[in-house]
């Protein structure tokens, strides 16, 4: 069974059997259509069939840590998604539910993913240099790395927000708030060699002009393109961990920190509204430090 197969006949449902209320069976729709992509170009799934617990999981985390959805609307999401899988089940049109186990998760308490600098080194160098895809793709990469951006920033930066001279980027961020970020050497090299040699040959579609980073049909990528093509890049580098672009994020604000960045500053360029969400950096380098002190340590 397809996913449009699957959806086709649980939109039946909603509408004869459930007798839900239309706005609420729009929403339903709307989670799930968004879901069906993820798991069709990030999890590789035709059909769900083949979808397990931990690829709902990966669903939800992005949807926290690049799509910035608030605790209503991810419980909305897990009620769309429990209903489809539960629907799919009832019906015998799937051998097991994995959702039957799903909880609202808790992902403020665990530390995030974070690469090395060996391994961004290893994920930068493997992207090809003289594609117009890799171009755009490696200052996609720098950027997140050295600007720290969430994945609704990066896919929403506006050339006329780009300032190369000062070494800034202005960023809109959570709550249309705006902020200025400093961008490093490496990253604006990249971007401003994308914007020359690639960009400035694109026709964007109306509505994406002022768009930076485009897709091969003018128009701005969305976040679970960017999801897919960090994953795919990834896989390609050889590197084990499963990342996201919220990783880059991490990365950013973790070697900060480690470096003896002020807690202020970080807490400034990522927009975060309160320093505790700053904070969990701290942890995560002394984690690091704990790690260091196990692995050399000549008394462990």
């Amino acid at each position: 069974m397809t996913w449009q197969e699957a959806l086709k006949e649980y939109r039946l449902y909603l509408k004869i059997e459930r007798g839900i209320a239309l706005n609420t069976q729009k929403a339903y729709e709307s989670d799930l259509d968004r879901y069906v992509y993820f798991q069709e170009t990030v999890n590789d799934h035709k059909g769900p069939q083949g979808v397990l617990l931990e690829d709902i999981s990966a669903f939800l985390r992005f949807l926290v840590d690049d799509c910035l959805l608030g605790e209503r609307s991810l419980a909305r999401n897990i009620s769309a998604i429990r209903s489809l899988h539960q629907f799919l089940m009832s019906d015998a049109l799937m051998e097991h539910d994995p959702s039957e186990l799903l909880e609202m998760p808790r992902f403020g308490r665990k530390l995030p993913v974070v690469l090395s600098i060996p391994e961004l080194e290893q994920l930068f160098s493997s992207i090809e240099a003289n594609t117009p895809l890799g171009i755009r793709n490696r200052a996609m990469l720098e950027v997140l790395y050295s600007s720290g951006l969430r994945v609704t920033e990066l896919v929403s930066l506006e050339l006329s927000r780009v300032f190369p001279e000062e070494g800034f980027l202005q960023i809109l961020g959570k709550g249309n708030k705006e902020r200025l970020v400093p961008i490093g050497q490496p990253a604006l090299e990249a971007l401003m060699h994308y914007l020359r040699e690639v960009r400035i040959d694109q026709k964007p579609q109306h509505g994406h002009e002022d768009i930076v980073f485009l897709n091969r049909r003018g128009r701005g990528l969305t976040r679970v393109m960017v999801f897919t093509i960090i994953k795919n890049l990834a896989k390609e580098a050889g590197l084990k961990k499963n990342i996201s672009p919220h990783t880059f994020r991490h990365s950013f604000a973790t070697h900060l920190i480690e470096g003896g960045a002020d807690l202020r500053a970080v807490q400034d360029m990522l927009g975060h509204e309160s320093i505790t969400t700053t904070e969990i950096y701290l942890h995560m380098d002394r984690e690091y430090l704990r790690e260091i002190h196990a692995e050399f340590h000549p008394r462990k």
